[in-house]
């Protein structure tokens, strides 16, 4: 039976993640970075109707949770993700009718739209298997680690469906070209660890045995930094797809109006006046 998240009021509404126990994957703290475990690697980790639904609520609920400033998602054993369970989900499916089929659709596109809304910077540590709901969880990301051995397919049209799945034919090309989202969305074939690196898709290529290390050391990095101003710049990198340039800069120019009423912006004037490395506490 998995603890639910629980909420308190504390400077507004604030959940606390103390004690979270997830039914459907791993969930540890690592200080300030948050490491989700999909957990089922005698079949490559696949996802399942629960454990979508619990990673969803998961993400939801990170926009209201400030002892967390990075999270790190990653598959146990060697293997990420291999998608959708062809048993738990894909065979259901077929017997479903179109209400139900499409309430599934949009609850697995709302797991994307949460990645995307919580303000923590999402890095995924890829090895192995990294197909079909798996990509799209890598896609939707902020940054990828990935392992020579890695091979990420959005193998969607290879069992007669469009590649057009829970926002891949939006995000995709704005990772790595129209022209490359094409060729692995009509074809599902799989993206190599050094091809995904010179394409854009993956940031970092690693060792296996380094993926998970090398990828918490990142995360943490990045979580000492301004959480503030990393919550507003994932906002404005994804609110701007749909905007054109004056309009950006506009919304650029209010962010970082925002920014500049924060606490950390002025501890980082001070540090640096004081020839210091300034200390970020998120406010």
């Amino acid at each position: 039976m998995s603890k639910p998240i629980s909420s308190h009021l504390a400077n507004g509404n604030k959940i606390s993640l103390a004690g979270f126990t997830p039914e459907h994957f791993r969930w540890e703290q690592r200080g300030a970075v948050g490491l989700v475990t999909l957990n089922r690697p005698e079949r490559k980790n696949p996802l399942t109707f629960d454990s979508y639904a619990e990673l969803r609520d998961l993400f939801r609920n990170l926009s209201y949770v400030d002892e967390i400033k990075a999270i790190v998602v990653q598959g146990a054993g060697e293997n990420f993700c291999s998608g959708g369970d062809v048993h738990e989900i894909i065979g259901p499916l077929t017997q479903m009718s179109m209400p139900d089929l499409l309430a599934f659709t949009r609850m697995t596109g709302d797991l994307v739209k949460a990645m995307r809304a919580c303000p923590q910077p999402v890095f995924a540590a890829i090895d192995g298997v990294c197909a079909g709901a798996g990509a799209i969880m890598a896609m939707a990301s902020d940054l990828r680690v990935a392992t020579t051995r890695s091979k990420t397919a959005f193998l969607f049209t290879r069992v007669g469906l469009a590649g057009c799945d829970m926002g891949a034919c939006a995000i995709l090309p704005r990772i790595v070209g129209q022209g490359r989202a094409s060729d692995l969305l009509y074809s599902g074939r799989s993206l190599g660890g050094e091809e995904g690196l010179q394409w854009g898709f993956h940031n970092r290529l690693v060792e296996p045995d380094d993926l998970l290390e090398h990828t918490l050391a990142w995360a943490a990095e990045i979580a000492t930094g301004p959480s503030f101003g990393h919550a507003m710049t994932k906002r404005m990198l994804h609110q701007e797809w749909s905007m054109g340039v004056d309009e950006a800069i506009e919304a650029e120019a209010q962010a970082q109006a925002i920014c500049m009423m924060t606490q950390d912006f002025h501890r980082a004037y001070h540090a640096f006046v004081a020839k210091q490395r300034p200390v970020f506490e998120g406010d």
